[in-house]
């Protein structure tokens, strides 16, 4: 039997707590969606307990991942970024959760919320969620559009069957399980 997160992620300090309460579970809250998004994209060619580790310096220096104060920053906040050692110094991440932040301005202004333009375009496979994501924001591959939509309920994957968040998952009627 292969191993999943689900066997993995039980009593680890940084992991557990992901797992249980917030990996694949649906989200609607836009900070809570760009939040996933940035962490997924610094996860890009990292481990997953990196990125946990360094979460509560992402939380702070991107101003709580508010998509509006994200947005304005400007050459002296990315310059603030690549001096601190709490996040991932990577110019081109960096660039892009800032980027990302004012695309995400022009998509709430249109459909209301991050979450609502997600839901517009619901269902898509994972492939064509990455063609969207390609031309709608930066530094969006497959792995990391993928592992943002299964962390968010979109796509399935997140949990084992025998995972007991599985059947929490499916109480809350996930996306991906809607029948769409």
């Amino acid at each position: 039997m292969a191993t999943t997160y689900c066997d993995v992620a039980p009593g680890h300090p940084f992991h557990a707590p992901y797992h249980d309460t917030e990996y694949g579970f649906p989200q609607r809250d836009d900070r809570v969606l760009f939040e996933r998004l940035v962490l997924e994209i610094n996860q890009a060619g990292l481990s997953w307990l990196t990125i946990l580790k360094k979460r509560a310096a992402f939380t702070a220096a991107y101003a709580g991942f508010d998509i509006d104060k994200v947005a304005a920053y400007g050459p002296d906040d990315v310059a603030r970024l690549l001096a601190d050692p709490g996040i991932i110094r990577n110019r081109l991440k960096v660039e892009a959760a800032i980027e990302n932040a004012r695309r995400l301005q022009t998509l709430i202004a249109e459909h209301g919320s991050f979450a609502a333009w997600l839901d517009k375009h619901h269902p898509l496979d994972k492939a064509g969620w990455v063609k969207l994501f390609g031309k709608t924001f930066r530094f969006t591959g497959g792995e990391i559009v993928g592992e943002f939509l299964m962390s968010l309920g979109y796509l399935p994957g997140a949990h084992a069957p025998h995972c007991p968040c599985y059947a929490e998952i499916m109480a809350l009627k996930p996306a991906w399980a809607d029948g769409r």
